[in-house]
């Protein structure tokens, strides 16, 4: 919900520039974010330990852009996309069992009950790009290219059980003897709305359809890395980078 009044906000505060814009732009696209890092990167312990896939993070986004025209081969964008994901996964290679007196705790055996927690990631980059058409925007093929900053609202969060791998236990079994356990507390971490500097590259091509509509097809690459500081500090900074295939229409004004 919190995301949805986000995304109709920066809408809403775009609205005005319609007037006096020459080029409006919806577009879809499928983003492929890096995800990155070495072992103490909260994607590498995600994928290690869960039954999350690089794939379950690959996604649609969804983008709006406004375009001036400064001259006939260069313009000024201010765009915004929305990329959000939250899946559901379970630890591989441990089961929870549950006692009374003490609470939950991680075996390595198949028996138990399944550990599940969800892994949410979005970001939603508010751009200001320069966008260069050498050809003109009056031909057949109509290419671009360009790049700019980004101002990018972010969230990462946690919710569910959480194996404490930093805290082992010995548990004394009748058939196989000590095995090492770990606490499992449910949790909810999260880092939500915070806002980073990034930067975005692009290019692609305009064929026109009519005489004030464009298909438009192009490949974005947006650049984001971004720090914690409460629920996840510790960890390495987080990889938002990545790039999106994308294809809209553009409507000329």
């Amino acid at each position: 919900m919190k995301k949805t009044l986000i995304a109709v906000t920066i809408s809403l505060m775009l609205l005005p520039i319609v007037a006096s814009a020459d080029m409006f732009t919806i577009r879809y696209g499928y983003f492929v974010p890096r995800m990155s890092g070495g072992p103490d990167s909260l994607w590498t312990i995600e994928f290690d330990n869960m039954s999350f896939k690089k794939s379950d993070y690959q996604a649609g986004v969804l983008g709006l852009s406004y375009e001036y025209f400064l001259n006939r081969n260069l313009s000024l964008m201010l765009s915004v996309d929305f990329y959000n994901r939250n899946r559901a996964g379970w630890y591989q290679d441990y089961t929870k069992y549950s006692f009374s007196d003490i609470g939950d705790f991680a075996f390595p055996d198949p028996y138990g009950n399944a550990i599940i927690h969800s892994f949410e990631v979005s970001q939603t980059p508010l751009s200001l790009s320069l966008k260069v058409t050498p050809l003109g925007r009056r031909v057949r093929f109509v290419p671009y290219f360009g790049g700019g900053v980004s101002l990018s609202f972010w969230t990462v969060r946690l919710r569910g059980d959480i194996v404490d791998f930093s805290d082992p236990w010995v548990y004394t079994d009748p058939d196989f003897g000590e095995i090492e356990v770990y606490p499992v507390y449910y949790s909810l971490l999260s880092e939500s709305n915070r806002i980073k500097l990034g930067y975005n590259a692009f290019a692609g091509v305009m064929l026109p359809i009519g005489t004030r509509m464009t298909l438009d097809c192009g490949i974005r690459y947006n650049f984001l890395k971004v720090k914690f500081r409460d629920s996840f500090e510790g960890f390495e900074d987080f990889d938002f980078n990545g790039y999106s295939l994308n294809i809209g229409l553009n409507f000329w004004f």
